[in-house]
This record gives C-alpha cells, structure tokens and sequence, in this order.
C-alpha cells in the first residue's frame, strides 16, 4: 500500500506531460510578444484596440462551445458530473459579465463592436470552437479544449500582473480581469476536471485531446499575431 502511495505521488499527470513535451509552443502562447508589449509598458494602442474588438467576436462564438461542454458534462454518468457541471456553469455565467466588459471597455477606448469583421486568424480559431462544440467530439477532448483556452489568457495576463511588470495604468483592468488568483482557482478547476477525464479516457481519445491542445495553442498565437495592426 505505502508502495502504491509513493507511485501515485510520482505520478506525472497527462497534462503535465503535454506541458513538458510541448513546452516551446506553450510559452509561444503564453508569452508572445504581444503580451510582453503589455507587460513591459510598450503596446501600441491601436494593436490593444484591434485584439479588443476582435476578442469581442472570440468571446461570442465561445459561448455557444462552452453551453456545448456543459451538454456533454450533463449526460456524464459519473459522480464527479455534478462538480463539473457546477464548474462550468461558472463560467458560463461570468460570460454574461465578460460581455458586458468588452462593451464598457470599448467605449472607453472610443471602439465600435458593431459591424467588426473577424480577421483571418478569428474565422480560423472560431472555426475550431464550431467543430468543438459538434455532438460527436467527445466530453474529455471538449473539456481539455476548454481548459487550454482559458488557462492561455489566466498565465499569459498573470505574467503582466507580476511585480517587475510596468503595465499601463489604462491597461491593468485587462490584466487582472484574467489574470486574478480568483481566474486562476477557476482554470485550476477545469484542469482538475479535464485531468480526471484523460486518465480514465482511452489511448485514441487522449491522442484526439492532445492534438486539439496543440491546435488551441497554434490558433493563441495566431490570435496575439494577429493582434499587430500589421496583419491581416
């Protein structure tokens, strides 16, 4: 038994395991020079404007994923189904108020939300959201894909709310609205809940979770490119 307790103490988790193997593409994600611009004081505010409303539509097009992960949480058979379900639900009602942030920090910043054309690198991420949310992909690959995209921001705005940053006074609501210890326990949650869900999944599905990890991060990079005014 004290044997067993050891072993499982070791035990590295799949996530852990995706984060070590695929750790370049990770921090090309979570710390992508967009972020840095933020952190370090030198964004350039017309790029902060264009990731504002174009984030906008993102948000729009991953609330109907995030009600699809909620449907599938609902028809899980386990005892942790109810945890899940109140975890997700959460989040589903801070969406209602992430919304209404995006209003109110746009018209601060003197941007329009209506009439917005999704750029190149929004179709494509919201394209996935829209592949994600199909009845056929299963609740474990639904649920890791909802922790990646949500831990992306929690670890990429938590690294401008560090000491040494020199965020802009302007900009430190965006930080902390991500980037707070309460965001974080929330992102910790859906890992708890993706992680329980990996290990108990099988071989294939667990291969479907990490390719979509992947392409979460691709589509984060694509997103913060996207970001400079330069891009299409």
């Amino acid at each position: 038994m004290e044997r067993k307790k050891e072993e499982e103490v070791g035990k590295v988790s799949v996530i852990e395991t995706w984060l070590r193997k695929h750790r370049l593409v990770y921090i090309g994600a979570t710390r992508h020079p967009f972020i840095h611009s933020i952190r370090d004081g030198t964004v350039d505010l017309s790029s902060f404007k264009l990731w504002l409303e174009q984030d906008y539509i993102f948000v729009r097009a991953f609330i109907p994923f995030v009600a699809s992960v909620l449907i599938k949480a609902s028809k899980e058979s386990s005892a942790d189904a109810c945890d899940d379900l109140e975890v997700i639900l959460g989040g589903m009602v801070a969406l209602n108020d992430e919304l209404n942030w995006f209003k109110k920090e746009a018209s601060k910043w003197g941007v329009s939300l209506s009439n917005v054309t999704p750029k190149k690198a929004n179709l494509k991420y919201c394209r996935l959201l829209e592949r994600l949310a199909s009845p056929e992909v299963e609740y474990t690959v639904a649920a890791t894909a909802f922790w990646a995209i949500e831990t992306v921001y929690q670890d990429s705005f938590a690294h401008c709310l560090e000491e040494d940053s020199n965020v802009p006074e302007d900009l430190k609501e965006t930080c902390k609205r991500w980037g707070n210890d309460g965001f974080g326990q929330y992102c910790a949650a859906l890992q708890t809940i993706a992680e329980r869900c990996l290990e108990k999944s099988s071989e294939d599905e667990r291969k479907k979770a990490e390719v979509v990890f992947l392409d979460i991060l691709e589509n984060e990079v694509e997103f913060w490119n996207m970001s400079q005014k330069d891009h299409v």
